[in-house]
């Protein structure tokens, strides 16, 4: 199975515009177009009868203790945590692609709504939904798309893994609303193929892609 992106090439840097925040030289970050980067996929397994999308960052510090923190960095020997930034099932194997921006094209404070989604999709929770949680002007359930905002103080880059799932099963075997964990359990058993890319992405100036 062939999965891939026309945004940016597999270890490249994403472009600022599918991020969810961008540099900036007085604030050190500012918010940012947020669109979902375009995607194509092909060679899809004969009985696949869905798909499911995951994108995850590895890189999330394990404690907030120093993050986005004058006068502090992040040492890169901190251990990092999974951060999920899109969860999406029930993706129709026959589409082909998914268009820059046809599921995310801007910040929304406190979350787009779900679950339901495009082309008959449900999105699950990003993790965005507990970054907020205790942010007054952004609390709220973070459905589909949002991309990179990692912190700004970092000395490493974060790395964006894409994941196309194929499974043997039309729909995702779950109601209600759901998170990357949840469906990675779900479809366990059920995956015919997978294929991955990844993309870079920092808002520290002195780290190098």
């Amino acid at each position: 199975m062939e999965f891939a992106s026309a945004s940016f090439g597999h270890n490249y840097r994403i472009p600022p515009e599918y991020a969810f925040c961008a540099p900036d030289r007085k604030t050190h970050v500012k918010l940012s177009q947020n669109n979902n980067p375009h995607l194509t996929w092909s060679d899809v397994p004969a009985g696949a009868r869905s798909l499911v999308l995951i994108c995850h960052d590895y890189d999330v510090p394990s404690k907030p203790d120093d993050v986005n923190k004058e006068g502090r960095a992040i040492p890169a020997s901190l251990p990092r945590v999974d951060f999920y930034h899109w969860v999406l099932v029930d993706l129709d194997p026959k589409l082909g692609i998914i268009k820059a921006g046809e599921f995310s094209d801007g910040v929304t404070p406190r979350g787009k709504k779900g679950p339901e989604g495009p082309h008959g999709t449900r999105q699950g929770l990003n993790d965005y939904t507990a970054w907020f949680a205790s942010d007054k002007d952004m609390s709220g359930n973070y459905f589909g798309y949002d991309g990179p905002c990692p912190p700004w103080n970092d000395t490493i880059p974060h790395h964006y893994v894409f994941t196309l799932y194929a499974l043997d099963i039309e729909k995702y075997p779950v109601s209600g609303i759901f998170k990357g964990p949840d469906v990675l359990a779900a479809i366990e058993g059920h995956v015919l193929a997978k294929a991955s890319f990844t993309g870079v992405y920092s808002l520290n100036p002195d780290v190098k892609i």
